[in-house]
């Protein structure tokens, strides 16, 4: 009797589960929005522990922001061209000792620099995490599941990063803001690549050992420029020499770019991108409700510190219920575009936050914790989760596989840019609103008039972001259930023009 012997491949049975890897990718994304966010409670005794002036004490946010986002489409298509684990290592590492060097800072210029190495290194861990995420699960159900988690994770990032940057900045001091991100980060390190699927694949084997380095070079440095106005715009005015500048040679450079990726084979967004799915309404959507998202976590961390005299450790356990919602409504969001539709879901998400945002709008200076933030943070960190969940899935909708690094890229780039335009607007708006106030109120009435303004503006964008997704979110074909393809070879080294 012949008995069959089959052979299995050592390197697919030792393979983790999907679920573990993604688990492994979730928390690298984790780590980058908790890095966002951390800082925001800190900043008072961060500025009397380096000796930072006003200025400085906003470039400690504003340092890790510039990076961060104009540097993302540059990491997304890194990740597709050298490997995705290999970039989301190096990122990781990266991230991890400027984390390091941050709280180990003893002078502003240390701690600033630090602060835009971290940016570094998040804009080659966020898209190349998404893209590998992606990978683990090839269907579209699948997906819709795989970005329920990305959302819960982002959000509770979020969130999370106001609460322990209260915790740590009360009990240990600020500079445990960076050295637990540092650790976290090293032990994310150690699960992506005891984790992480290997690539045998060229993801990029359409595009294998081209690079577009004009492009690259031309769009980072109108993103720099933008970022930079936006964010300068805060603290110096709109009409600063320096602040029209950079706006002005943003949109020449941006200009530029158009004109640099239409007439270059191996284009940094080729066209291809945006011809399938819903990818151009996703990043738009998603861009509105970044100007939106970065602000929330600006403004009520404000409110509740200089208004009702919350201390650190208060302020962020006030985040609880918004973080508890966000996962919440993450969780649920692929079970609610299955049934009802991406369309209805984006559209009633967007609306529902935006009537979080509405009820915040109503809060007074002689208020309370309890009487004026659990109840809109619920509306608005479920409805958020729910829209970043939706939007991140039409920003990927059937990508080509050698571009899902670059798609990543691209929406977080969106995210953060919207977020930069948003908080400068909504910041701008704010001051104006208290400095008038202020010749006629008490100075918390005129603080918190500013607040009010400033959520009353962001609730009426969600409306119209609403109105837009009815229209720009409806497909015109039917979807259907995709299977990427297997790879076939490992990842050239890129040849640079």
């Amino acid at each position: 009797m012949n008995v069959a012997h089959t052979q299995t491949d050592p390197a697919a049975a030792r393979a983790p589960r999907p679920g573990v890897a993604l688990a492994a990718l979730a928390a690298a994304q984790f780590t980058v929005m908790l890095a966002t966010s951390i800082v925001n409670v800190a900043l008072p005794q961060i500025r009397s522990g380096v000796g930072l002036s006003d200025g400085g004490t906003t470039w400690v946010v504003n340092a890790y922001g510039l990076a961060f986002g104009a540097l993302l489409l540059a990491g997304g298509r890194a990740a597709d061209l050298l490997g995705r684990r290999r970039v989301l290592i190096w990122g990781l590492g990266l991230f991890s000792v400027s984390s390091l060097t941050a709280g180990l800072a003893a002078s502003p210029g240390l701690l600033i620099a630090a602060r835009a190495v971290q940016g570094l290194g998040a804009a080659a861990i966020a898209p190349a995490a998404l893209a590998l995420a992606m990978g683990l699960v090839p269907t579209a159900s699948g997906r819709g599941r795989a970005l329920g988690v990305w959302g819960a994770v982002s959000g509770a990032g979020g969130a999370g990063g106001v609460l322990l940057g209260g915790v740590l900045t009360q009990a240990w001091g600020w500079p445990w803001i960076f050295h637990s991100v540092a650790l976290g980060a090293a032990l994310v390190l150690a699960a992506v690549a005891a984790l992480a699927p290997r690539e045998h694949g060229g993801e990029a084997r359409g595009e294998a050992g081209r690079f577009d380095l004009l492009g690259t070079v031309t769009v980072t440095l109108a993103l720099t420029c933008l970022v930079w106005g936006l964010t300068t715009a805060r603290g110096t005015g709109w009409t600063d020499t320096g602040v029209l500048s950079a706006l002005v040679g943003a949109v020449a450079l941006f200009a530029a770019f158009a004109v640099i990726e239409l007439r270059r084979p191996h284009a940094l967004l080729p066209p291809r991108l945006f011809t399938t799915g819903r990818v151009a309404a996703g990043n738009l959507l998603m861009a509105l409700l970044g100007s939106v998202w970065i602000a929330l976590f600006f403004f009520l961390p404000l409110y509740q510190q200089q208004v009702l005299g919350s201390g650190p450790l208060a302020t962020g356990a006030g985040q609880l219920p918004l973080a508890v919602a966000n996962m919440f409504g993450a969780a649920v969001a692929p079970r609610l575009s299955r049934r009802i539709g991406t369309t209805v879901t984006v559209t009633a998400a967007l609306l529902t936050e935006a009537a979080g945002l509405l009820w915040l709008s109503r809060m007074s200076a002689d208020g309370s914790y309890l009487a004026d933030i659990p109840g809109p943070s619920v509306l608005v960190g479920f409805g958020l989760s729910v829209a970043f969940v939706q939007l991140t899935a039409l920003a990927v909708d059937d990508v080509p596989p050698q571009d899902a690094g670059l798609a990543g890229g691209l929406v977080n780039t969106t995210r953060q840019v919207g977020g930069a335009i948003g908080l400068a607007a909504l910041a701008t708006l704010a001051g104006s609103v208290t400095a008038d106030a202020a010749a006629r109120q008490p100075h918390l009435e005129a603080l918190t008039a500013g607040y009010r303004a400033a959520f009353t503006l962001s609730a009426a964008v969600l409306a119209v972001t609403a109105l837009l997704a009815l229209v720009l979110t409806r497909r015109t074909g039917p979807r259907t259930e995709t299977t990427a393809p297997p790879p076939t070879s490992e990842p050239q080294t890129p040849r640079i023009p």
